[in-house]
């Protein structure tokens, strides 16, 4: 088999560069898939294990996200703040983020869970203002990173988007070296009857498409080729020929 081949200069300059961006979206979406998988893994393990019910434990700064954890203390629920634009179950609310002041006089946020519109105001909900000592079980989380999508935090006109402990303690008015910066504590669903806050139920949430993103990436770029070559022999720029026998 013999095979002649002409390509012309502009599509096959558009092409590779189109085929080379492609591979590139698919090569990432893959090694996007090995870190969503390993921050899963992540999650069941350190949710799943002996939980932290020390409270000098949380003072270390190498405390691993999402570690499980039981204290106890007080909400100072004078200084709510709430995350817009949250849902559960389709309906839209937020996320009430409380001061908690643990037995150590340390203070860390708490996210307490989902409230609709309508329970937002604390005066409508003073069945969810636990006064006195509580005992909270919890995971660790990270301070929030912004997405490039996502408004920035303004707090003096009551939108927050995003959980950063260090912007939320300068706003309530809470500086001291009592402060915990280094993460906050996502409150865990307690017993099944649901009561507001609805807080966090323990599992994993995180969407892992990244297999199918990436398939569609590659999909494309053989797409392409297949394109690209039909092209070439429909124009009689790509010719396959059977070697003449001698004789």
């Amino acid at each position: 088999m013999k095979i002649q081949f002409k390509p012309m200069l502009w599509p096959s300059i558009f092409s590779i560069l189109i085929f080379a961006i492609l591979i590139s979206f698919g090569t990432w979406q893959v090694k996007r898939l090995f870190w969503k998988e390993a921050l899963i893994e992540n999650y069941l393990t350190q949710s799943q294990s002996n939980p932290i019910t020390d409270p000098a434990e949380l003072e270390k700064s190498s405390i691993n996200e999402f570690k499980s954890i039981g204290i106890l203390g007080r909400f100072i629920h004078s200084n709510e703040i709430y995350i817009t634009g949250k849902t559960y179950e389709g309906n839209a609310g937020f996320h009430v983020i409380t001061p908690f002041i643990m037995e150590n006089n340390k203070i860390v946020l708490i996210n307490r869970g989902w409230v609709s519109e309508s329970y937002k105001n604390p005066d409508k909900r003073k069945f969810s203002l636990t006064k006195g000592l509580v005992k909270l079980k919890g995971i660790i989380r990270y301070p929030q990173k912004k997405g490039y999508f996502v408004p920035e935090n303004d707090g003096e006109n009551g939108f927050w988007f995003t959980i950063v402990p260090n912007q939320i303690f300068d706003f309530i008015n809470i500086i001291s070296k009592k402060t915990i910066n280094d993460y906050y504590i996502d409150a865990l669903r307690v017993g099944e009857k649901l009561t507001l806050p609805i807080g966090v139920d323990g599992k994993p949430k995180f969407r892992n498409q990244h297999l199918s993103y990436a398939i569609t990436w590659y999909g494309l770029a053989l797409s392409l080729l297949f394109v690209y070559f039909s092209y070439h022999a429909s124009s009689g720029r790509l010719i396959f020929k059977k070697n003449k026998r001698n004789g």
